[in-house]
């Protein structure tokens, strides 16, 4: 295939997406309140792990938690996968034999496994269990997933590198696996985070399930004499001094190395959000849609399950007269770092970074969730601060509106003591009746509302917090092409230096249409050479003309 952008055509003749297919929607759970409100709000499956085998450690899960979140969950209708997924070392091993134990007593759906020694140690040890390959084994191919598929996976998931286009060929030729792909959450600078930045830095493992996220880390400007002494950089002398960094093959083009007071974060990923494409993903017949965020709050969970099941449903119910909107306004109200839609494309645009901070922002907050109903009385846990007048948007499940209310005097749920503020925290829940609710039928209100379902409030941002919020829309907005954007390519130019310039597309490539020339394979206008290179033999090289 040679075109950047799918089209329907694009999709191998050979798949062809059975009427009844269904995609599911997986979701993180870390704690099995997370779990409870993944499931309550439309999940169609969830991964958990314990903090031990899997590569979240911060997980809030005991294997006592799992054994009542499988429980829960199938009661619901819903699958959970157990996550296996961190790379041995020879200590690791010797849990693998207890966890077996244990994973066959839970009997989850499915296991997820990234090291090959463990997936064939559960092969041998735990036939009856499906096998799911992690992102972490970086399949990016058909050929690797038709490996992992003639070793007995039942899933694969796929590397977040894999463009769509890539994954259109995957599915058409892989039709008797079932594929998974991330389409929300936190994204990594790395390969499918094969990083040594942590363990450099902070001694902590990344594919242990201990990141500690360098690369999202405050680096700091420093200068030194040639005679060993060092000039400090201070808020007083900072706008002494300008620093730049200058390419060998681009004499002359200066890049500004510039930090504020928050620091300097080159290395800062925006968070990959592919609502705006899901469509495509749904109309190619992906059997899963996962999202990341098993160290989110239940408040994540519940946003982007609600965002995303009612997104998929709309979709099934009359794809062609779809739209993103609706579902991407409230993937909006997140507290985040900038969307992108990562390697959809094929090729990482300079949108798809924040070089500017690493804080998250958004338009809203967590204003508490409903702990339960007391006859006609909701208890309502707040999480953050609520003052009088505040407007608190319940979430119902399955319901796009919000339901409303209005508070001016919060009543404590256990004293019954009125004030004019409720805190987060223990024993701070207060209690609100049905009745406040004007709009809508009291005899319905619990039903609308149940046990965990999450509120939030308008957030007050500063304008340059605001500002950060509209420059993060607009991005996103350019990635889908809604506006026109800057070009986020530099060319190679002031070629005097008379060493051999690194190959950057066409324009100095070798013209074998290299693995790592993401321009070559990716860029509308190489299309005709991608397409004359097919016709070559192996090794043989393009020319000028």
């Amino acid at each position: 295939m040679t075109d950047a952008v799918f089209s329907p055509s694009d999709v191998h003749p050979a798949y062809v997406r059975p009427p009844d297919h269904r995609a599911e929607l997986l979701m993180p759970a870390g704690s099995l309140a997370k779990l409870k409100t993944a499931v309550l709000y439309g999940a169609d499956a969830v991964y958990a792990g314990t903090p031990d085998l899997s590569l979240r450690t911060q997980s809030e899960f005991s294997l006592q938690d799992l054994l009542e979140g499988v429980r829960l969950a199938h009661e619901h209708g819903v699958r959970i996968y157990l996550t296996l997924n961190l790379f041995t070392h020879n200590r690791d091993v010797e849990k693998l034999p207890e966890f077996v134990a244990t994973v066959r007593q839970v009997k989850p759906d499915g296991v997820i496994v990234s090291d090959p020694g463990v997936f064939h140690y559960l092969r041998e040890h735990a036939p009856e269990l499906d096998l799911h390959v992690s992102t972490q084994a970086n399949a990016c191919s058909w050929l690797t997933v038709q490996s992992w598929a003639k070793q007995g996976a039942k899933l694969c998931v796929l590397a977040r590198e894999v463009s769509f286009v890539e994954l259109s060929e995957i599915r058409a030729k892989c039709p008797n696996i079932k594929l998974e792909v991330f389409v929300h959450g936190a994204m990594c600078m790395t390969y499918s985070g094969r990083c040594l930045l942590s363990n450099y830095l902070a001694e902590r493992g990344a594919n242990q399930g201990n990141c500690a996220q360098s690369c999202r880390w405050s680096y700091k400007v420093l200068a030194r004499k040639k005679d060993g002494a060092e000039v400090e950089i201070t808020p007083e002398n900072k706008d002494d001094f300008d620093f730049y960094l200058e390419e060998e093959f681009r004499p002359g083009e200066l890049m500004k190395i510039e930090e504020d007071e928050r620091g300097s974060y080159i290395m800062n990923a925006k968070d990959l959000c592919l609502m705006g494409k899901l469509d495509d993903y749904l109309a190619l017949g992906i059997d899963s849609l996962k999202v990341e965020g098993r160290n989110k709050s239940e408040y994540y969970a519940a946003i982007t399950a609600r965002a995303y099941r009612l997104a998929i449903d709309a979709w099934y119910a009359d794809p062609q007269s779809w739209s993103p909107e609706p579902y991407l306004r409230e993937i909006y109200t997140l507290q985040n770092r900038g969307y992108s839609l990562g390697f959809h494309d094929g090729r990482l645009t300079n949108i798809a970074h924040n070089y500017e901070r690493t804080d998250t922002v958004g338009g809203w907050l967590f204003a508490g969730s409903i702990e339960r109903w007391q006859g006609d009385d909701m208890i309502f846990a707040p999480r953050n601060a609520l003052r009088p007048g505040v407007v608190i948007e319940f979430l119902p499940p399955g319901r796009i509106e919000p339901v409303r209310l209005r508070l001016y005097e919060f009543v404590n749920a256990d004293t019954g003591e009125s004030s004019d503020k409720a805190n987060p925290g223990l024993g701070n829940a207060i209690r609100i009746a049905a009745a406040q609710f004007h709009n809508e039928d009291l005899k319905t209100i619990q039903e609308l509302l149940p046990p965990m379902t999450v509120g939030r409030i308008e957030a007050v941002l500063s304008d340059d917090r605001q500002a950060l919020l509209q420059n993060n829309l607009m991005a996103m907005d350019v990635e889908r092409g809604l506006r026109e954007g800057h070009e986020s390519r530099p060319t190679l130019k002031g070629r005097a230096h008379t060493g051999k310039s690194p190959a950057l597309g066409l324009e100095s490539c070798c013209g074998l249409g290299c693995n790592g020339c993401t321009m070559f394979w990716h860029d509308e206008k190489y299309a005709k050479a991608r397409e004359a290179l097919s016709a070559k033999k192996i090794g043989e090289k393009l020319n000028k003309a």
